[in-house]
């Protein structure tokens, strides 16, 4: 299995699953009784909590995997799989699906005991850790974003074409699940296609289709849009943007345009690199996360 961390971590040997809720209505989607939330815990000190990207397949570990190693000497990493995706749900829902994802996310955090945490997302986990400093501002300290857009559903974009490459590559992906098909949505949303290799592409495979209750929670599941621009001016959270130059799945406009609305924010913008940062460029990554989340 090539995905290991480099502090020589598997993906399963930091697996756990813990079940959250449990009170009826207090499932996320509003149901009662409770959802395995499956997750890693990595590391010692202040808690970060890891919400990861979207797409066929996508996982936190592979996410987040070559980053959490360096990351994990300095903090405890949390690295969530978000409802439907890997082993957490199933769970079918009719609500903005980042909100569902936002709520997820601070029901682990209470079944982990952890008041208040720093979030790292990108792309749909970005989004989230957004709505969550909307949402609950008490459970957020730092945050970091990037390939997110604002509302859940998408933004009008003003220079970029909608839907984008990566969107349709995506929605191709979903629809016909083929390992030619989720070939080409990582070709769109990875700017160096050599990191595509076979193995990722039968990890994506594997992590989407392995689960017939997870594609029939997703077939049924309702995402209804939502737009948080006129959420974002009360955000307090101090915030990062990490965008790619080249992503072609969310443009990176849409990161100028947070920046505009938060006052505590601040954006890099990584060149030669498209939606998956952490994964293809995760040294130039990691250190900018570094830099924030110790101050500086």
């Amino acid at each position: 299995m090539p995905f290991i961390a480099s502090n020589g971590l598997t993906e399963a040997g930091t697996s756990k699953t813990i079940a959250v809720g449990g009170r009826p209505g207090s499932m996320p989607g509003g149901m009662p009784g409770s959802m395995n939330v499956h997750y890693h815990d990595l590391g010692e000190g202040e808690p970060v909590l890891f919400l990861h990207s979207y797409g066929p397949g996508t996982t936190a570990w592979i996410t987040f995997h070559k980053a959490v190693g360096r990351l994990a000497q300095h903090f405890r990493c949390i690295l969530m799989d978000l409802p439907n995706f890997s082993k957490t749900g199933p769970v079918v829902y009719r609500e903005g699906v980042h909100a569902l994802q936002a709520r997820t996310a601070v029901a682990l955090l209470d079944a982990l005991g952890i008041a208040r945490a720093h979030w790292v997302g990108n792309s749909q986990g970005g989004q989230s850790a957004m709505v969550a400093a909307i949402t609950y501002p008490e459970r957020v300290g730092k945050f970091v974003m990037g390939g997110s857009h604002i509302g859940t559903g998408g933004d009008r974009y003003l220079m970029a074409n909608r839907p984008s490459e990566g969107s349709r590559a995506t929605r191709q992906a979903l629809d016909e699940p083929s390992r030619d098909n989720i070939r080409h949505y990582l070709r769109v949303h990875i700017d160096d296609e050599s990191l595509v290799t076979d193995e990722l592409v039968d990890y994506i495979d594997r992590a989407h289709n392995s689960s017939p209750e997870f594609v029939e929670a997703r077939r049924r599941s309702v995402s209804l849009p939502h737009d948080y621009t006129p959420d974002l001016a009360a955000i307090q959270a101090p915030v990062l943007l990490i965008h790619g130059r080249y992503d072609r799945m969310v443009a990176f406009e849409v990161s100028i345009a947070i920046l505009n609305h938060i006052a505590d924010s601040r954006l890099v913008l990584i060149n030669n690199c498209g939606h998956w940062p952490p994964f293809e460029k995760p040294a130039e990554w990691t250190a900018h996360v570094l830099a924030f989340l110790q101050g500086y």
